[in-house]
């Protein structure tokens, strides 16, 4: 996953708005003790990232893959 993918999942799920916040505040255990953006910034993968956010905010299993988007041309 890469990092913009990450950001698009979290845009998705949460509001480009409130996306930003959260992933700027709140303290992800599972990836160290860090935010989202420390995370991410520290290297820890994006996808490890996003599980994390998932867990934290109790994410159902099902909206984890994003939304269904149409093929690019």
């Amino acid at each position: 996953m890469r990092h913009s993918d990450f950001w698009q999942l979290m845009d998705d799920e949460f509001g480009s708005g409130y996306a930003h916040v959260l992933a700027s505040s709140a303290v992800l255990s599972a990836v160290g003790g860090r935010t989202a953006v420390e995370a991410l910034k520290a290297g820890v993968h994006p996808r490890a990232v996003w599980v994390a956010v998932c867990d934290l905010q109790d994410v159902p299993q099902e909206r984890r893959l994003g939304r269904d988007r149409p093929p690019r041309d």
